[in-house]
């Protein structure tokens, strides 16, 4: 189990090939990469140029460590990586990335997309959009917070 906050892109296939290196028992691997858009989908705003993610070192890496430890209280895993990126990337580029490997797929893809929910809400990271209007910060997103409640809603 890994976290990573760093400025530097991710290779997708060596990392899930790295989750399940010499593990015989890893049935599934479930993952998630969020990339930078380029437009306001469904918001009709102007086009993303760049974003630039800010966080909190230290405290930042404690929550996503804690998410894992959440995540692996819930399910049956074997294995999970979750890496995020900080400073300015451009549309297109990779923001984030969860795997998950167990025994089965069920475990793998719950695991995924509560990790991905949770990091969402709970992780401390900020984000400035560019765009031809100027910059501004990003808000949080309503759809984000019901994703996250209805995983509180199953505890």
């Amino acid at each position: 189990m890994s976290v990573s906050v760093q400025q530097a892109d991710f290779d997708v296939g060596a990392e899930i090939a790295a989750l399940t290196a010499g593990d015989a028992q890893a049935g599934a691997v479930a993952s998630f990469v969020g990339l930078v858009r380029s437009d306001k989908v469904g918001a009709g705003g102007p086009a993303v140029q760049a974003m630039t993610l800010e966080h909190y070192p230290g405290m930042t890496e404690q929550a996503l460590e804690d998410i894992v430890t959440q995540a692996r209280g819930r399910w049956d895993l074997l294995g999970v990586r979750v890496i995020h990126r900080v400073g300015r990337l451009l549309p297109g580029e990779r923001i984030v990335f969860v795997a998950v490997a167990s025994g089965h797929r069920h475990d793998a893809f719950a695991a995924c997309e509560f990790i991905m929910d949770y990091l969402k809400t709970q992780a401390p990271f900020w984000k400035n959009e560019e765009t031809p209007a100027g910059g501004r910060w990003v808000d949080a997103r309503e759809s984000d917070a019901a994703a996250l409640g209805r995983w509180r809603r199953e505890e």
